[in-house]
């Protein structure tokens, strides 16, 4: 098969006959679209931005194919008018957003996009696909990291994930998250990302003895010598290491570490710390992977466990405990008129808004409130920046540290309540301005009076 280049087809068939009705009723306005999180995943109580930088890239580039429309003609459902307008088609529109590596929570705008609403509506699909993915992983990565802390993580994560782009995606957004690398070489080259690993069990079972797989990696990789010791008997395989790197000090180099990856972690890394020590190899760290996540870490810290850092992968590449996110995108504007839906328990919030954060004097954040776009609400800074203008990207992208070292420093200004894993802890105080929670009221009350002639931006 052949690699797709071409993402417009990567849509649900209803963003196409919508916008076929659309077109046929001429309804080209400025719409505005929101996307934002309904509600928390059990024990979460904040979500990270990403995701960004794929977004704007495929909407800068958004057009459809001949061989795209060649198969729309084919499937008989649209009539040549509107696909002779979709050959023409590309995004025009404005997109403000909440920066990659930032903190947001649940209602808040993390994505607004202003548009003709075809150009609105036909990019939703992708949009929540790829921000979905990305803050959800970004977020599972972030409590690992809370977990660990100081630590560090290596993803682990690419055989187990839902797919190649799903693997490098998640590469991706667990560095956002703060991981400092990743197995996953495809991922290093393309996002600069560090790249990590050390051995399989079938690389000790491939030698006669544990102590010449041992030796012949010591070899070849002199300045980076890892070794798993575990394939028989943990500290017997210890034991060996240490001899092996008693071995390379003689040699003017050293082992680097060893590496866990069943047992008991906490008892075990204990002990082979332990032998380790007493070889004159202390400073030798221990890296430990196999089934590990935010829970696991906790845990095995929390029994004594002695780690240096860890390979975290299926449950932090799957979101194993929450693995989606209630995400919407939902008009809240059309031609100049704000508007809502009010589905029980799926009610939005009207009109192109701005997210304002407020911290203490000690620069701890503090409590958020959503605005109007033009709302000016003193000492609060606001979130949503204006990144793409007619289509072409206008801000300028950080890189992947620095979106990093911006995630860990506002997490260092969350308190730490609502960083807990536990179910029953406490939200983030998140509120509306004044302006926001009277024009919804109004228009709440209008909607539900049948009044929607009357509907209007006062």
């Amino acid at each position: 098969m052949s690699r797709i280049e071409n993402l417009a087809l990567l849509i649900d068939l209803y963003e196409l006959t919508m916008a076929a009705s659309y077109f046929e009723h001429q309804m080209f306005e400025p719409a505005t679209f929101s996307l934002f999180i309904r509600n928390y995943p059990p024990s979460r109580r904040y979500f990270i931005s990403a995701g960004l930088a794929d977004v704007l890239s495929y909407l800068e580039d958004l057009k459809f194919t001949p061989e795209d429309l060649k198969y729309l003609e084919e499937t008989r459902l649209f009539k040549s008018e509107f696909l002779s307008y979709l050959e023409k088609f590309s995004f025009k529109g404005d997109v403000y957003t909440i920066p990659e590596g930032r903190l947001f929570f649940v209602n808040e705008p993390l994505l607004e996009i202003t548009g003709s609403l075809i150009e609105a509506q036909i990019v939703e699909t992708f949009i929540i696909n790829t921000m979905n993915l990305q803050v959800m992983i970004a977020t599972k990565a972030s409590r690992c990291i809370h977990a660990a802390w100081p630590r560090k993580l290596v993803d682990f994560s690419l055989r187990r994930t839902h797919g190649a782009d799903a693997g490098l995606k998640v590469a991706r957004a667990s560095f956002i998250g703060g991981f400092m690398g990743t197995s996953n070489v495809l991922a290093g080259k393309i996002y600069g990302i560090p790249i990590s690993g050390t051995m399989a069990h079938s690389f000790i079972t491939s030698f006669e003895n544990e102590i010449d797989a041992f030796r012949a990696f010591a070899h070849t990789f002199p300045e980076n010598t890892v070794l798993l010791v575990d394939t028989y008997d943990t500290l017997s395989g210890t034991r060996i290491a240490a001899e092996v790197g008693k071995e390379m000090a003689r040699e003017g180099k050293k082992l680097k570490g060893v590496r866990l990856d069943s047992g008991d972690m906490a008892r075990l890394s204990r002990e082979v710390k332990d032998v380790l020590r007493k070889a004159g190899l202390g400073k030798a760290t221990i890296f430990a992977s196999g089934g590990f996540d935010e829970y696991k870490i906790k845990r095995v810290l929390d029994q004594g466990g002695d780690i240096d850092s860890f390979g975290v992968g299926t449950k932090m590449g799957v979101s194993a405990d929450a693995p989606y996110f209630d995400m919407a995108y939902k008009m809240v504007q059309y031609a100049g008129r704000p508007v809502l839906k009010l589905s029980p328990g799926k009610t939005t919030l009207a009109s192109g808004k701005q997210v304002f954060r407020f911290t203490t004097s000690r620069g701890k954040l503090k409590r958020d409130v959503i605005g109007l776009r033009d709302d000016n609400l003193k000492g609060g800074e606001p979130l949503l920046e204006k990144v793409m203008s007619q289509g072409k990207i206008t801000a300028r992208l950080p890189s992947l540290p620095q979106i990093q070292k911006r995630f860990l420093a506002e997490f260092s200004k969350l308190d730490e309540k609502y960083k807990s894993f536990d179910e029953q802890g406490r939200e983030y105080p998140v509120g509306l301005s004044v302006r926001l929670k009277s024009l919804q009221a109004q228009f709440v009350r209008k909607l539900k009076s049948g009044k929607s002639e009357e509907l209007g931006e006062s």
